[in-house]
This record gives C-alpha cells, structure tokens and sequence, in this order.
C-alpha cells in the first residue's frame, strides 16, 4: 500500500518533517525563501496534504492543481486569511492552522515593541553606533514610562490577554480593551470599553485582534483623530489592519507620538517606505513567533495536523 503524498512548502523545523517523513511520501522545497508560485503549482499535483506558511495563498487555482486527492491544507501558522476556506469546504478539504502554540512568544514580542517605542531604544542604539553618544545630556532620547499610564488592547483572545498580564507588573494605571463581546476571564486584569472609549483614553493601544471585514483598514486617518492621548500604537497581529499611509501622517503630524510595527501590509515593506526612516516608527520582519521554542512546537503541531486527518495518528 503507497503512502499518503504531502508537499512541504518551505524549509521548517525538523520535528515535523521527522514525524511526517515515517508515515508519508514527503517533498519539500528545501529553502528559506518562499517558493514561486509556478513551480508550487507543478509540485503539488497528486497530493493528499500541504504543509503551508502564510506565504503561500491557497486558492481555487491552487486546489485545481493539487486535484481530488488532496485530503488536507495544514498552515504552519495562527492565521488563515491566505486560504479560501469556503472553497476548502466546498471541495471537502479539510483546514488547519496552529492557533494556541505562538501566543506567548507573540504576547512577548509584542510588549518588546512597547518598551521598545516608548522608551526609544532603537534611536539610543542608533546614536552609539553612529557616535552620537558624548556627555549626559538631561532631556536627549527621552522617552516615557508605564507607571500609571492607561493600556489599551483591542481584542483579548490568547495574544491580548497574555500582553495583559505581562503589563500588570509595570504598575500600569488600568488596562482596558475592546473586542466583540466581554469576556468573563478578563474580569480581574482588564475592563471591557467600546472601541471609541479605548481609543480616547489610551496611552499605548495594542493591537492583537484577527483581520477580519470588520478590521481590514479599521486604524486609519478617522481613527487617529479620535486618539485624544498621543498614544503609542502596537500592531503585531495583522499589517491589513493599519492604513500605513495613514498611520504616516499621524506620526509625522503629532496625532500619535510612535508606532511599533511587527507586521505591515505589503509584507516585505519595500525599505524605501516613508515609514521606515522615521524615528518614532520601529519596524520588524513579522517575528512575533520567531523563538526556537514556537517553530518547533508549530512544525510538530501542523505534521500531527495532516497525519490526523489522513487517519495515520498512532493508536496510542
């Protein structure tokens, strides 16, 4: 009896790979780059699983090219908004992603940004490399602290709740957040508000919410005018949900005193966006779940994923 047929999209950790390896006919493109999309759509005829990252978009298009047999779209990541759910469902192909493996790694990316921000740690360090650091100067690079500071999140699954109690210890005034209902877990740590009271009344505001209709563009020009505080604002959940264009003229304009940015929206931000030579704008290269611990556990996750739905899992 042959083996069930998995293509793996990228170069990932090898806990997974090993997993898959003794139970499936396994391909890989073999890269750290993210593979053309010609050539991801010639490898992958005949397959039952794909083992994909956000990079690879999943879409009729790419279903035709797999064929009938394919059982199993496996997504080494939190998100989903590069796979056409509705058209996976109507094909029968079941989806997966790896919802609760990132959260802390991304919880603790995400008050690195903070401090990162509100205190100018990437101007400090560019001042000494650029040897700008002399004597002690009393009002240069000055930031600004937690202590009794009003936090704002916007929604409080895994990742904001987590940024939550990382914040608590800061001696933070209180946490407020908005989401689409209150929820009961958040009692203790944080107080429900609406979205217009959570932008009025923070001084940071995270964002670590899904992309959704609701929220694709939701921080724009309109948004900005109504943050009465000049906050620093924290993205580290999806690019799409900030209008970059817009979030430029609020910097440069005052509305907001800084921005953190681990996620952007074209994904690489070309290095010659406006947003990049700013100084109050930290930028990063999406590594909200970049720590040893997360990949392994993501890529093993993902490999039991497909294994599960192939019906290969071990009986113990």
């Amino acid at each position: 009896m042959s083996k069930p047929k998995v293509y793996i999209t990228r170069r990932v950790p090898v806990d997974g790979l090993e997993l898959l390896t003794r139970k499936c006919e396994v391909q890989i493109w073999d890269d750290d780059e993210v593979i053309p999309r010609k050539t991801l759509l010639e490898n992958v005829k005949g397959i039952n699983g794909i083992f994909c990252l956000i990079t690879e978009t999943i879409d009729a298009e790419f279903l035709d090219a797999a064929g009938p047999d394919l059982r199993v779209v496996a997504t080494m990541s939190v998100g989903t908004d590069h796979i056409d759910l509705k058209e996976c469902k109507k094909r029968g192909v079941f989806v997966s992603n790896t919802p609760d493996i990132a959260s802390d790694s991304a919880a603790d990316l995400t008050m690195a940004l903070v401090l990162m921000t509100t205190r100018r740690l990437v101007e400090g360090v560019d001042a000494v490399r650029q040897g700008q650091w002399t004597h002690w100067k009393p009002t240069w690079l000055c930031g600004s602290n937690m202590m009794y500071k009003t936090i704002g999140i916007l929604g409080f699954g895994r990742v904001g709740f987590g940024v939550a109690r990382r914040l608590k210890p800061f001696g933070v005034k209180e946490i407020i957040y908005n989401d689409i209902r209150p929820h009961e877990f958040a009692k203790d740590i944080a107080t429900f508000v609406s979205f217009d009271e959570m932008l009025e009344k923070s001084h940071i505001i995270c964002i670590c919410c899904a992309l959704t209709s609701l929220t694709k563009g939701l921080f724009n020009q309109s948004t900005f005018k109504k943050m009465k505080m000049k906050p620093v604002l924290i993205n580290t959940s999806r690019g799409g949900i900030v209008q970059l264009d817009d979030l430029h003229s609020a910097l440069t304009s005052g509305q907001i005193s800084a921005a953190g940015l681990d996620v952007t929206e074209p994904e690489p931000l070309p290095s010659d966006h406006p947003l990049v030579s700013l100084p109050n704008c930290v930028i990063l290269p999406h590594m909200g779940t970049n720590t040893n611990e997360a990949r392994k556990s993501m890529s093993i996750n993902t490999a039991k994923n497909i294994l599960a739905v192939l019906d290969l899992t071990d009986s113990d």
